[in-house]
Protein backbone atom coordinates (compact mmCIF):
# COMPACT_ATOMS: atom_id res chain seq x y z
CA UNK A 1 0.00 0.00 0.00
CA UNK A 2 2.80 2.57 1.27
CA UNK A 3 4.58 1.67 -2.50
CA UNK A 4 1.50 2.57 -4.44
CA UNK A 5 1.34 5.38 -2.91
CA UNK A 6 4.69 6.55 -3.03
CA UNK A 7 4.71 5.58 -6.71
CA UNK A 8 1.10 7.63 -7.82
CA UNK A 9 1.87 10.43 -5.13
CA UNK A 10 1.57 13.34 -7.37
CA UNK A 11 -1.45 11.94 -9.06
CA UNK A 12 -3.00 11.28 -6.12
CA UNK A 13 -2.23 14.75 -4.92
CA UNK A 14 -3.38 16.11 -8.16
CA UNK A 15 -6.69 14.93 -7.78
CA UNK A 16 -7.50 15.15 -4.22
CA UNK A 17 -6.39 18.63 -5.22
CA UNK A 18 -8.93 19.45 -8.00
CA UNK A 19 -12.03 17.32 -6.26
CA UNK A 20 -11.17 19.74 -2.68
CA UNK A 21 -11.64 22.59 -4.85
CA UNK A 22 -14.02 21.45 -7.16
CA UNK A 23 -16.46 20.87 -3.73
CA UNK A 24 -15.29 24.46 -2.33
CA UNK A 25 -16.87 25.83 -5.53
CA UNK A 26 -20.09 23.84 -5.98
CA UNK A 27 -20.58 24.50 -2.05
CA UNK A 28 -20.24 28.12 -2.55
CA UNK A 29 -22.26 28.61 -5.51
CA UNK A 30 -24.63 26.11 -4.22
CA UNK A 31 -24.92 27.84 -0.72
CA UNK A 32 -25.30 31.09 -2.03
CA UNK A 33 -29.24 32.52 -1.68
CA UNK A 34 -30.74 33.44 -4.88
CA UNK A 35 -32.23 36.77 -5.46
CA UNK A 36 -35.81 37.19 -5.75
CA UNK A 37 -36.53 40.00 -7.75
CA UNK A 38 -40.14 41.30 -7.59
CA UNK A 39 -42.18 43.53 -10.01
CA UNK A 40 -43.70 47.30 -7.82
CA UNK A 41 -46.98 45.91 -8.70
CA UNK A 42 -46.14 42.45 -6.82
CA UNK A 43 -44.83 44.35 -4.09
CA UNK A 44 -47.98 46.62 -4.01
CA UNK A 45 -50.51 43.45 -4.11
CA UNK A 46 -48.56 42.23 -1.41
CA UNK A 47 -48.67 45.39 0.90
CA UNK A 48 -52.59 45.55 -0.15
CA UNK A 49 -53.45 42.20 0.93
CA UNK A 50 -51.18 42.85 4.06
CA UNK A 51 -53.58 46.15 4.71
CA UNK A 52 -56.62 44.28 4.26
CA UNK A 53 -55.28 41.34 6.92
CA UNK A 54 -54.99 43.78 9.43
CA UNK A 55 -58.35 45.34 8.61
CA UNK A 56 -60.20 42.23 8.97
CA UNK A 57 -58.22 41.58 12.05
CA UNK A 58 -59.55 44.62 13.91
CA UNK A 59 -58.18 45.21 16.90
CA UNK A 60 -57.83 42.44 18.75
CA UNK A 61 -54.42 42.44 18.55
CA UNK A 62 -54.70 44.67 21.63
CA UNK A 63 -56.42 41.62 23.77
CA UNK A 64 -53.80 38.86 22.76
CA UNK A 65 -51.04 38.60 25.29
CA UNK A 66 -47.32 38.10 23.80
CA UNK A 67 -45.73 35.50 23.88
CA UNK A 68 -42.31 34.88 25.02
CA UNK A 69 -39.76 35.79 21.61
CA UNK A 70 -37.43 32.85 20.83
CA UNK A 71 -36.51 33.54 17.72
CA UNK A 72 -33.56 35.44 18.63
CA UNK A 73 -31.92 31.72 19.70
CA UNK A 74 -32.77 30.73 16.36
CA UNK A 75 -31.22 33.72 14.73
CA UNK A 76 -27.95 32.95 16.41
CA UNK A 77 -27.89 29.79 15.15
CA UNK A 78 -28.86 30.03 11.95
CA UNK A 79 -26.18 33.21 11.81
CA UNK A 80 -23.75 30.49 13.08
CA UNK A 81 -24.45 28.03 10.77
CA UNK A 82 -23.95 29.88 7.76
CA UNK A 83 -20.78 31.35 9.00
CA UNK A 84 -19.44 27.34 9.51
CA UNK A 85 -20.55 26.82 6.00
CA UNK A 86 -18.60 29.82 5.12
CA UNK A 87 -15.61 28.55 7.11
CA UNK A 88 -16.10 25.19 4.79
CA UNK A 89 -16.03 26.53 1.65
CA UNK A 90 -12.95 28.50 2.61
CA UNK A 91 -11.14 25.80 4.26
CA UNK A 92 -11.90 23.03 1.47
CA UNK A 93 -10.69 25.40 -1.28
CA UNK A 94 -7.42 26.60 0.83
CA UNK A 95 -6.54 22.67 0.92
CA UNK A 96 -7.37 22.13 -2.55
CA UNK A 97 -5.52 24.73 -4.30
CA UNK A 98 -2.48 24.18 -1.60
CA UNK A 99 -2.67 20.25 -2.73
CA UNK A 100 -2.65 21.28 -5.87
CA UNK A 101 0.55 23.68 -6.19
CA UNK A 102 2.13 21.35 -4.18
CA UNK A 103 1.61 18.87 -6.96
CA UNK A 104 3.29 20.86 -9.36
CA UNK A 105 6.50 22.08 -7.55
CA UNK A 106 9.06 20.20 -8.83
CA UNK A 107 10.66 17.53 -6.62
CA UNK A 108 14.68 17.88 -6.12
CA UNK A 109 16.54 14.69 -6.65
CA UNK A 110 18.68 12.74 -3.80
CA UNK A 111 21.75 11.53 -4.90
CA UNK A 112 20.70 7.71 -4.32
CA UNK A 113 17.60 8.43 -6.83
CA UNK A 114 19.76 9.92 -9.20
Amino acid sequence: MKEIFIKNKIIIFRTAGAIMFLVGLVMLFWSEPKMVVLSENEIAAANVARMEAKVRSGNSNSEQVPKPDGSTFVEELENNQKKQEKQLVILSMLFGAMLLIYSFIPKAKSDSEK
